[in-house]
């Protein structure tokens, strides 16, 4: 079992929801839900592993708020 984290987007042109892993390359796809998309990744991620384990070019840490004036 891995375990991963996403960046899920909403792209308001589409109406779509976009998602992918920091550091994970191809890991990414997009659906009309966050369920739908959330499969869509499962399948991609599934999909890569085939080739072996990846070695992750980045790690996600969080998020951070900050203000501009």
């Amino acid at each position: 079992m891995h375990n991963y984290t996403a960046i899920v987007e909403h792209c308001p042109e589409t109406d779509l929801y976009v998602g992918y892993v920091p550091g994970f390359p191809g890991a990414h796809s997009q659906g009309a839900t966050r369920d739908e998309l959330q499969l869509n990744l499962q399948e991609v991620i599934g999909m890569l592993l085939e080739d072996g384990e990846p070695q992750l070019e980045a790690e996600f840490v969080g998020t951070q708020n900050f203000a501009v004036a």
